[in-house]
């Protein structure tokens, strides 16, 4: 394993780039989102591992124009994909149509691109389009591919899905399967704004004033700081803490009275994966160079809530995964050494 001293010396100079690139990220996106700050590095976070994340919260709460606002800022190709009940597949991945070449006459089939080539794509309200539809993302979220008619084409890179859903108006809306959901790396809720910045919000959104956003980091960069964020090393003992955490969330392994009263089943391996590599990627942000078991607990909400499923005690008993998340980090012993 890599010393901390080796990522330091050998790349030094890309974390520096990558500190000052997320300077003038949260300064751009300072323009348009008012506060959310975990929110923002959550998102943040999501982009330098490479894996797809999605935003719950009410309407009205600026998720649409984050996701909007963060790929104007890294200069990346955008789509968004509003779902609707009557959104097919082949509106997702495009189709195959026939075309007739004007020289010679002939016909053959054209692939069209449909909008899910693209860098980020914005999922709006991903949870009101049939399963069927839904499962259209499944393949590009984790091959990074797309395969029409028995042809594959791969898909540009980088490459992130952020989806958003409403959590309040069930009218309409097909929950997702637990296959697709654990492939978002993050459940990202965001919250209600305080008193003072909902002010502000108000105050800045009723005026001609147009923020002139400033385009600061390539898809380039973004492939580079991904794989700055593997090279940072992680001690054994938040390795084995991270993989400890998981474990106990699940009836079968854990032998926690209040799993095994509330869970049908816990998180997957990916959760811990995604753990340690969301760990890596705050050790970084916060100009850190190891990943302490501070990373990983305040990565386990996010990461954890979307992958335990609760059962009909859990809710009854108006026990959220939240609160199981909150009981499995009191009830999980920490490393003596902290690191």
């Amino acid at each position: 394993m890599e010393t901390i001293q080796q990522v330091v010396s050998e790349d030094a100079a890309s974390v520096e780039k990558l500190h000052r690139s997320y300077r003038q990220i949260l300064h751009e996106l300072r323009k348009v989102i008012i506060a959310q700050d975990a929110v923002v590095e959550q998102v943040m976070m999501s982009l330098l591992v490479g894996g797809h994340s999605m935003i719950t919260g009410v309407p009205g709460l600026a998720k649409t124009l984050l996701i909007k606002t963060m790929a104007n800022i890294l200069d990346l190709r955008f789509k968004r994909i509003q779902f609707t009940p009557d959104l097919m597949p082949a509106d997702i991945t495009g189709t195959d149509i026939i075309q007739e070449d004007t020289a010679t006459g002939k016909r053959q089939l054209v692939f069209v691109k449909g909008p899910i080539f693209a860098n980020i794509l914005l999922a709006d309200e991903i949870n009101r389009t049939p399963p069927k539809t839904q499962a259209a993302l499944l393949e590009a979220m984790e091959e990074l591919q797309v395969t029409v008619q028995g042809t594959t084409y791969p898909m540009d890179r980088p490459f992130f899905v952020l989806a958003t859903q409403n959590p309040i108006e069930l009218e309409g809306t097909y929950p997702l399967p637990e296959a697709q959901l654990d492939r978002f790396m993050f459940n990202i809720v965001i919250e209600y704004l305080n008193e003072n910045d909902e002010r502000q919000v108000v105050q800045e959104t009723t005026t001609l004033k147009q923020p002139d956003i400033v385009r600061t980091v390539t898809g380039e960069d973004v492939m580079e700081f991904q794989k700055l964020v593997r090279r940072v090393p992680i001690p054994e003992s938040v390795l084995r803490y991270a993989v400890a955490l998981v474990r106990a969330g699940r009836p079968s392994d854990g032998g926690l009275d209040f799993v095994k009263e509330w869970v049908n089943w816990g998180a997957s391996p990916r959760a811990a994966q995604y753990l340690v590599l969301g760990g890596k990627a705050r050790a970084l942000l916060n100009r850190r160079f190891n990943v302490s078991i501070e990373d990983i607990q305040a990565l386990a909400y996010p990461v954890m809530r979307h992958r335990i499923l609760s059962n009909f005690h859990a809710e009854s008993q108006k026990i959220t995964t939240d609160e199981i998340i909150r009981r499995l980090l009191e009830a999980v012993p920490t490393p003596k050494s902290g690191l």
